[in-house]
């Protein structure tokens, strides 16, 4: 929830790749100045569901997700990320 990462304990606070993933989202939804991301967020989610994804493969089906997932070990990728890098997944 931009500008913040909650976590559910304080072990997650030093998994640096967690902490990376959800860094990454809060570039994204800076990008789109927040409510349009959660709007594009969820239209994507139920876009998924509709065409018959499960829960769970509908949310790794969004491209936030997408961008997120592929780069979270790249601890460098918020360096060199070009704007709204998403689009591209």
């Amino acid at each position: 929830m931009w500008p913040f990462i909650v976590v559910k304990s304080e072990k997650l606070k030093q998994d640096r790749v967690f902490v990376n993933h959800e860094r990454i989202h809060l570039r994204q939804q800076a990008e789109l100045l927040v409510i349009p991301f959660y709007v594009w967020y969820a239209a994507e989610y139920v876009y998924f569901r509709i065409q018959g994804y499960d829960a769970f493969k509908a949310y790794r089906a969004i491209r936030f997700e997408r961008e997120a997932y592929t780069n979270e070990e790249n601890l460098d990728y918020l360096k060199s990320r070009k704007f709204w890098a998403f689009k591209n997944y």
